[in-house]
């Protein structure tokens, strides 16, 4: 008889994910704006005291923001971003005009197609995007290795050649995902899917760690496969105070208090360190920003998801 297969877990906590990212790696951030985005291990990479690092980002969000602010970016790739109707990502432009982030600005397909390049394998990818405009005029500036105009040898057309972006690692929150690595996202996956498969080490945050039989009922909703995934972390609540969808709606009062916060260099180290360095963990995060009583206020509605 034939032994029964064994199952491999690749989880671990977000301190210990986290830890696996070491200064200077380039870091592809999952999410849009407020929506998913990867805010607990964005958290817990400045409570390590992260530096140097270069993030990817077809939309840059609060997560983004956030590791901005603490200082840990030196690098921004990114085709945009805002925090929606809550304001400008102040810290990353702050940083911008001091001079002090150093910056490639795509369009959110660019971003996506240089992703898509990597995770086909391929060193480049052609397109007809940005032809003519002022953005590729500041990446022929900015990038010249990452940009090329160039002639299709078939048609004799004018094209852009993309080059691959290959980050060390991408991060991503998720739905559901077993201890293997196979996961769902519901709703948009925005540009998550060709950052995952481009990606050297892929880590998931989960909200909620389910059985691989769970999976299996429904296999067309496996929005990832284990093969991919390094890492799985459970980390509920993971995106807040952005939202997640299906789960909970974004914490509008929390992100009003950040934004204001944002605006003041000093009193964004308070707001640092009241929920990020003073807090042991994510946990004791959730506890910070007001615990069950709080949390339990933005569970999405069943039919709408929000």
């Amino acid at each position: 008889m034939a032994a029964a297969p064994t199952t491999s877990s690749k989880l671990v906590t977000l301190r210990e994910a986290a830890a696996s990212v070491p200064d200077g790696a380039t870091l592809a951030l999952g999410g849009f704006v407020v929506a998913r985005t990867s805010a607990a291990f964005a958290r817990e990479l400045i409570r390590q005291r992260r530096r140097g690092l270069t993030v990817t980002q077809a939309i840059v969000g609060f997560d983004t923001d956030i590791l901005a602010a603490a200082g840990a970016i030196e690098k921004l790739i990114y085709g945009g971003g805002s925090l929606d109707a809550f304001g400008l990502v102040i810290a990353i432009n702050r940083l911008i005009e001091q001079g002090r982030l150093a910056i490639e600005a795509y369009s959110t397909m660019t971003v996506s197609l240089r992703y898509l390049a990597a995770a086909m394998g391929i060193p480049y990818i052609p397109t007809k995007s940005l032809l003519g405009s002022d953005v590729l005029a500041r990446l022929e500036a900015s990038a010249p290795d990452s940009v090329r105009v160039s002639t299709c040898p078939f048609t004799g057309e004018r094209l852009l050649l993309l080059r691959a972006l290959q980050p060390d690692v991408a991060v991503v929150q998720v739905q559901q995902a077993d201890v293997e690595g196979n996961a769902r996202i519901y709703g948009p996956t925005w540009d998550n899917d060709e950052a995952l498969k481009a990606a050297k080490r892929v880590i998931l945050l989960a909200e909620e760690i389910v059985s691989t039989d769970y999976l299996r009922q429904q296999p067309e909703l496996t929005t990832v496969t284990g093969l991919r995934v390094d890492m799985v972390v459970h980390a509920p609540y993971g995106a807040h105070p952005t939202s997640c969808y299906r789960y909970y709606d974004y914490d509008a009062d929390h992100l009003r208090e950040y934004v204001a916060a944002a605006k003041d260099p000093p009193a964004l180290e308070r707001y640092l360190d009241r929920y990020v360095y003073s807090v042991e963990d994510h946990f004791a995060y959730l506890e910070r920003v007001g615990g069950v009583a709080r949390l339990s206020q933005l569970k999405a509605d069943p039919l709408l998801g929000y």
